[in-house]
């Protein structure tokens, strides 16, 4: 089998079940650190832990750090976007460049851009031709 392959492969299993087991022993570790009391886990002898405040800092920096990455990744979009009166909009060098295949009877065309002419020409030209004959 390709390694590569999307299929379930026994390894992929075992990993998913460890990151599985993994992360409900950590969500258990930080609920207990957050809702048990101090002295309680000085008594059973766990001193080692951080303190409270960091319980409730913590996914609150996490939450708005994944906030600021959407709108820094919101505004990168917005400044490679091209503004809408460029060219580039309309029609790019891989549209330009395309090979015309002769479509055979009965089958689907094969995909690609359709040119900005083409596009008015199926548009406007039409209705304009069927509001004439009218």
């Amino acid at each position: 089998m390709v390694e590569n392959s999307p299929a379930p492969l026994p390894e992929r299993a075992i990993y998913g079940f460890v990151l599985f087991l993994s992360s409900q022993f950590g969500l258990l570790l930080y609920l207990v650190w957050a809702f048990i009391p101090e002295s309680w886990l000085n008594y059973i002898g766990l001193t080692y832990w951080p303190q409270k405040y960091w319980a409730v800092a913590l996914p609150v920096y996490l939450l708005v750090t994944i906030v600021i990455g959407y709108v820094f990744l919101l505004g990168m979009n917005m400044l490679s976007t091209c503004p809408l009166n460029s060219v580039n909009t309309i029609t790019d060098n891989y549209a330009r460049n395309q090979q015309q295949k002769k479509q055979q009877e009965e089958a689907i065309p094969a995909l690609r851009d359709v040119s900005i002419s083409e596009v008015n020409r199926m548009f406007f030209l039409e209705a304009k031709e069927l509001s004439t004959n009218n």
